[in-house]
């Protein structure tokens, strides 16, 4: 936190905020709001409240934020969201399971595949099975992928915030790579829907895993010139160091999850403290910052682009060979080219696609650990091929939850740095 330009005062006033002109303790912030506040009450006027979105580039989204202003610093801050509602989980209550899958891509429309996955395990659970090692395996190269994509555009876009322009052309160089790379191995681009419950639309080829191998050797550059860019750029250090600063308690408290909880010191990620899909086989580290600020969370971001590109590399070395899908004579659709020339197998695939999974009774919950956070689905299953209940779980719901206490005694400007390092996407907050 920048110190306060505090007004011309009285001697006796500016001797009394003088113990806070260069703060340096983690509730600088708050003291010298409460010292300002207490010491010029007769000086200010009214307070001016500022409509900061929906329509505002750097809310990045449909986020509106109501700012009570007392001259440039923020005095109190109401995230206001649900311009972009959709109803996804009463959507998921009324269709297949397999159907729902093209409405995941939308959640966090950066992270498309990972959304898939994430979605697909859940239901998986509840059905009991397995996927075989190469399926594990796709899906975990699928999920890199996508969080060294979103990793990409949020740094390059908080870049972009605090006026690095050439920040984001050479993040966003990379990210078109990564959609290359998505249009070879699901057919699309952005809305992807590659994954199926008990598998995959179909396998990767030896092609594709020479093409994921250059573009690691591409982006690791890429990051590196990022790095020295950014990293120790006086600019940038001024705007983000020590603004916005979240304490380990605090994140803890509002249920942060990804790289802003891990960004105030707390080691946890799902990958790692709830394995799923072969995470523990592989070796990586999980990034953890120290003090809890704008700073810290840009740094995690960039070691966590190195780590997938660590666990893409992995990966690709030692890819498992075999089927990627569960082999479930019921549940699951059977191959293409069997439905194409048996009339057993296309009245096997017309009646699941028809009548969904014979989901069992139950409940399940299933977390993943996705770019922005943990994305998290609870199913309530009554049988059939249709849920009963499903509520979604999105991390950056959780992550804005935090503003109303972190953005008070900061300047308006400092607003734009600390969305930016928060990296919301508005499509899985309203969904």
């Amino acid at each position: 936190m920048r110190p306060f330009k505090w007004p011309v005062l009285e001697p006796q006033m500016a001797e009394k905020l003088q113990q806070f002109e260069s703060p340096d303790t983690a509730g600088k912030a708050a003291q010298a709001l409460e010292a300002y506040q207490q010491t010029t009450d007769d000086l200010v006027g009214e307070k001016l409240t500022l409509n900061m979105g929906p329509s505002h580039p750097a809310t990045h989204g449909v986020l509106r934020l109501v700012l009570e202003l007392d001259g440039e610093v923020i005095t109190k801050a109401e995230p206001d969201i649900g311009y972009l509602h959709r109803g996804d989980e009463k959507i998921a209550e009324n269709m297949h399971y397999n159907q729902f899958v093209p409405y995941t891509d939308r959640l966090d429309y950066l992270a498309p595949l990972a959304n898939n996955v994430a979605y697909a395990c859940a239901v998986e659970k509840l059905m009991g099975w397995e996927l075989p090692p190469r399926g594990k395996a796709v899906r975990i190269l699928c999920c890199e992928l996508a969080r060294i994509s979103a990793h990409l555009l949020g740094i390059g876009c908080y870049a972009m915030d605090v006026g690095a322009m050439t920040v984001f052309l050479y993040t966003f160089t990379q990210r078109e790579t990564v959609y290359n790379l998505c249009e070879q191995i699901s057919g699309a681009r952005f809305t992807t829907s590659y994954t199926r419950v008990g598998g995959q639309t179909h396998d990767i080829t030896p092609e594709i895993i020479s093409a994921v191998e250059k573009f690691c050797n591409e982006v690791s550059e890429a990051i590196d010139e990022v790095d020295n860019l950014l990293s120790r750029n006086k600019i940038f250090l001024d705007r983000s160091k020590d603004v916005g600063v979240i304490s380990r308690e605090d994140a803890i408290g509002y249920g942060l999850t990804g790289p802003n909880l891990r960004a105030s010191g707390v080691e946890f990620d799902m990958r790692k403290n709830h394995p799923y899909l072969g995470y523990e086989d592989l070796d990586f580290d999980i990034p953890v910052g120290e003090v809890g600020d704008s700073y810290d969370r840009y740094l995690v971001r960039m070691e966590e682009m190195r780590q997938s590109v660590s666990l893409l590399r992995q990966l690709c070395s030692k890819m498992p060979e075999g089927p990627i899908n569960v082999i479930d004579p019921k549940g699951a659709l059977p191959e293409k080219e069997r439905v194409l020339m048996s009339m057993e197998e296309l009245i096997h695939h017309f009646i699941v696609a028809t009548q969904g999974i014979d989901a069992p009774e139950g409940e399940v919950y299933f977390g993943a650990e996705n770019p922005k956070g943990e994305l998290g689905f609870y199913i309530n299953s009554k049988g059939g091929g249709v849920p009963h209940r499903l509520k979604i779980r999105s991390p950056s719901f959780a992550n804005l939850s935090i503003l109303p206490k972190l953005l008070p005694g900061h300047m308006v400007s400092d607003v734009v740095v600390i969305l930016g390092s928060l990296d919301f996407v508005m499509g899985e907050c309203d969904r």
